[in-house]
């Protein structure tokens, strides 16, 4: 299909050819499609960079059962991922909220000092009187932080900006990775499950959740640097099963952030799922709106929009993560 020249209508002549150089000279035809018209090409998406430090970690993986395993109540899952941004609260709130929803007797413990998790369930972290920094620090029972939530079977024991400062004081402190196991011992036996939400960081506190865990669940963004810091993640989930925890294991990892409207999302999915196998759970969280808007309300997103594309997601998700696991007694 040759140029033919149009009118330009501002100035009457023709108008410039888009597939001219500069001299007017055409640059080459775009690609045409079987009808015979021409559309430019479509750029190649780049390959997916997965980190070489990913292949040192493949042993943690090796060491666990997948993701849909039946494992033994109760279960106490840290929440973590180094990075920021990345899903981690959202996956922990709502995550708790549809086991909670299924009926298990359900903990979601905020580690993270801006406390986002908190205020995602409604608490007011300005007036905290007790909080997950006296529970570490001032060796506050764990019962006396902990607080109902607006969803049956679930209760939260919140933080706020005083945690940021533990950081630096549990350096000298006696048994300082230990402090979070010692307060879940005398309530370990009154819950199913205990999500722990770690902070962006591979410091005192995420460790403390590592030791204090039995499970790590990993949320992983649908996006250009899923896997970044992966690597480094695994490695310290590796030495705090040497050295802390031997039960310890990579347990789940869920994608989060799903765009279905981009080929990205898609190979970021199979690239996930090629390396990490069966710890990758089926169901994935799309990017929504509601899922966004839902915190500003203080709810989770099954009550927010229990109908949403969130709710169903993380409603899945909870079935998958629990596997069916029958309910303790009492």
């Amino acid at each position: 299909m040759k140029y033919v020249p149009v009118l330009d209508e501002t100035s009457g002549g023709p108008a410039p050819n888009p597939h001219a150089s500069s001299t007017g000279t055409p640059v080459g035809p775009p690609e045409a499609d079987a009808s015979g018209d021409h559309f430019p090409a479509a750029p190649t998406m780049p390959p997916l960079d997965v980190p070489d430090d990913l292949v040192e970690t493949e042993s943690v993986l090796a060491r666990s059962p997948g993701a849909t395993a039946v494992r033994p109540l109760p279960r106490l899952i840290a929440v973590a991922n180094q990075k920021g941004g990345v899903g981690k609260t959202t996956t922990a709130v709502n995550l708790g909220a549809c086991l909670a929803d299924l009926g298990y007797r359900t903990l979601v413990i905020d580690l993270d000092p801006q406390g986002n998790l908190s205020t995602g369930l409604g608490v007011d972290v300005r007036a905290l009187e007790v909080s997950m920094y006296d529970v570490l620090l001032n060796d506050v029972a764990l019962r006396d932080c902990v607080r109902p939530t607006g969803v049956a079977n679930l209760t939260v024991a919140p933080a706020n900006l005083d945690l940021a400062g533990a950081e630096i004081e549990l350096v000298p402190a006696f048994s300082r990775e230990l402090k979070l196991r010692a307060a879940l011992e005398s309530v370990r036996g009154d819950y199913d499950y205990v999500l722990i939400d770690c902070p962006p960081s591979l410091g005192l506190l995420t460790v403390n959740a590592f030791a204090a865990a039995s499970e790590v669940l990993v949320p992983i963004q649908c996006e250009y640097y899923a896997l970044e810091g992966l690597g480094q993640l695994l490695r310290n989930v590796d030495l705090v099963q040497r050295n802390l925890n031997p039960a310890l294991e990579v347990s789940t990892m869920v994608l989060v952030m799903y765009d279905a409207r981009t080929k990205l999302a898609d190979q970021v999915s199979a690239e996930v799922r090629k390396h990490f196998g069966d710890k990758v759970v089926r169901t994935v969280v799309p990017r929504t709106v509601r899922l966004s808007e839902a915190p500003s309300f203080g709810q989770p997103i099954i009550s927010f929009d229990p109908s949403s594309r969130g709710a169903m997601a993380y409603r899945s998700l909870a079935k998958e993560v629990s596997g069916g696991t029958p309910q303790r007694a009492g």
